[in-house]
């Protein structure tokens, strides 16, 4: 027994030294090709790289078209050989489904149930103010729309073309943007498609962002990193692998300095995650720093909603859905099910309206779409006998949100912010923040007010749950005493006309380590007639957050159509060929560890236990 536990023990180390090996000559070799791609890819102009991505998308449109229906729009038809499609919840997901489903030649009739007032789900607007003296409403955070949401531009240039005649009333341009810690400035994001000469994804951000403080030395503790990302693919396999360990005992391991991690990393986690990197899955963390930050040069350019998300965009997408025949139950929550034969037959809701309080509203249905968050379906679960019976829903009891706390203060007076955009770092342990100058993002003029508000500022908290028990007054107080060390004197002397307050408790997705088991798929296992959608679903297109969400409700109306895998969805661009080497070099050397079956051989993750 000896012998052979000796024979195996030192068969295992070998295999790790030649993977360490074959690991060190990938870096090397991904070091090698950047430098490559930097002298010999054309470098294109802005308008050529925008000249291609036009193309690139008519060209996707064109095939779409040819291989589908989705192009011939019907409104919804009431006769009895309809299909019923119900979808829980109408935030991204869940339009897009009632959207994409529209579109078809098929008869449906598609009703959309919502707890919530207003369409929108955790972007929703029409909050009230605490004085309530101000006739605007506030919304829940401010949103942005960064370079790879292109189903969603598309959405917005195309698709509502006749309710948005021109989307750059509703977006603003780009900007810079700024990162503050309490002790000031620390970093400044440029717009990435004006930096030039344009580089190879990673060596352009390396390079053209702007760091106030944080050392050279210390940034380059976070060259290992690329060994993970060659690695992590977005397919399953490597979701498993990854998920099992968190974003930060990744750094650690890999040996990210403790100030990078700080000063780089957890504040991207907190602000683009909800959650610090000790909470959130490694294979979380990989998959959104590269859609949002790596997959190319301009991925990080964003442009923000030039007002209440609600109004610009959510409200002419529901007039449109209306005059396709989409029904709209808002106010109202769902209490239950009733199945038949593996199936469900009613979705059983009552009203929240003050018209309407309490009155039972039972929906029959050929169809369900759940476009609900993790924590929204962890609720329905537990609440839901008929749903609880099965296996794969009681997983969904494991998923859970992470708080967030919304708040906008409205100043007597208009303060002068470097950047109308900014991520902050330091002022709460393990809680993300970023705030927004509305003013200037919404093009408001403020020197016709008679109200004496001046410059409005948004301040967003993620991971918020210590802060979301705090008073309204409080709360004014602490967001005050924030802007104050940021803005200095000016914001000082400012006073406080009105804020609102906005408690999300639970409200975005936390994706923390093994996590990944309990999300759902676009098709349920288990009900034959159930469907998900939203950015919690599991898929390979890569995306994530509303853009994810959006993608996902289109996945959910092919299945439920039976269209073609992909239809009427962009895919994101191919790897850039540094990176497609490095990742390929990476196959290669597992192929050989492994014996001819990559899954085989060792995982990075592996070597760091």
């Amino acid at each position: 027994c000896l012998t052979k536990q000796t024979h195996r023990r030192t068969q295992h180390q070998a295999i790790m030294t030649s993977c360490t090996a074959l690991l060190s000559f990938l870096a090397t070799s991904l070091l090698i090709s950047i430098a490559a791609a930097f002298t010999a890819l054309p470098l294109l102009s802005r308008h050529n790289t925008h000249a291609a991505t036009t193309a690139q998308t008519r060209q996707f449109f064109a095939t779409a078209a040819a291989q589908d229906d989705t192009n011939t729009p019907t409104t919804n038809t009431n006769n009895d050989d309809a299909q019923k499609v119900v979808i829980i919840g109408a935030g991204w997901g869940g339009l897009s489904a009632a959207h994409a489903l529209s579109k078809s030649s098929s008869p449906l009739q598609i009703t959309i149930v919502d707890a919530a007032p207003r369409v929108g789900g955790l972007v929703r607007d029409g909050f009230s103010t605490i004085n309530n003296t101000l006739s605007s409403k506030a919304e829940a955070g401010q949103h942005g729309f960064w370079d790879n949401y292109y189903n969603i531009f598309s959405l917005l240039q195309d698709d509502l073309q006749s309710k948005i005649s021109n989307v750059d009333e509703v977006l603003t341009g780009y900007a810079e943007q700024g990162q503050y810690s309490p002790n000031g400035l620390e970093a400044v994001w440029p717009v990435y498609r004006d930096s030039k000469p344009n580089l190879p994804t990673g060596l352009a951000q390396a390079l053209y962002t702007k760091f106030v403080n944080l050392p050279p030395l210390d940034r380059a503790t976070a060259a290992p990193l690329v060994l993970a990302f060659s690695e992590f693919d977005d397919s399953p396999e490597a979701w498993k692998r990854y998920d099992s360990i968190s974003f930060r005992d990744l750094c650690i391991k890999l040996g990210v300095s403790k100030r990078c991690y700080e000063e780089a990393f957890e504040p991207m986690i907190l602000t683009g995650l909800f959650a610090p990197g000790a909470e959130c899955s490694a294979a979380a963390a990989l998959g959104m720093a590269y859609f949002f930050v790596l997959k190319s040069q301009n991925s990080f350019d964003v442009r923000w909603c030039r007002g209440n998300i609600g109004e610009l965009i959510f409200d002419p997408w529901v007039e449109l859905l209306e005059e396709r025949g989409v029904r709209f139950e808002t106010s109202t929550r769902v209490q239950g099910f009733e199945m038949e034969d593996n199936c469900i037959s009613n979705v059983v809701c009552s009203s929240t309206r003050n018209d309407k309080k309490g009155e039972i509203i039972s929906l029959e249905a050929d169809t369900v779409v759940f476009g609900l968050g993790g924590a929204a379906l962890n609720a329905m679960v537990r609440n839901s006998p008929e749903l609880a019976q099965y296996s794969e829903f009681r997983k969904f009891a494991n998923l859970r949100g992470t708080g967030v706390l919304a708040t906008r203060l409205y100043l007597d007076t208009v303060l002068d912010t470097e950047y109308s955009a900014n991520a902050c770092w330091g002022f709460d342990e393990g809680v993300g923040m970023t705030f927004f100058d509305i003013t200037k993002l919404h093009g408001l003029d403020v020197t016709n007010r008679t109200d004496g508000v001046g410059s409005i500022i948004e301040v967003d908290y993620y991971h918020a749950a210590s802060l979301l028990v705090m008073s309204d007054e409080a709360i004014v107080e602490k967001v005050k005493k924030d802007l104050n060390t940021i803005l200095g004197l000016q914001c000082i002397n400012a006073n406080v006309v009105d804020a609102a307050v906005v408690r999300l408790p639970q409200a975005v997705n936390w994706y923390s380590p093994g996590s990944y088991s309990n999300m759902p798929d676009a098709k349920s296992s288990s009900i034959d007639n159930a469907f998900f959608c939203g950015d919690l679903v599991r898929s390979r297109h890569g995306s994530w957050s509303q853009e994810k969400a959006y993608v996902s409700g289109i996945e959910a109306a092919n299945l439920i159509l039976s269209r073609q895998e992909g239809s009427g969805i962009i895919p994101l661009p191919s790897d850039e060929p540094h990176v497609a080497l490095g990742r390929s070099a990476l196959t290669l050397a597992k192929t050989i560890v492994g014996r001819g079956d990559p899954n085989k051989a060792p995982s990075l993750v592996d070597f760091l236990w």
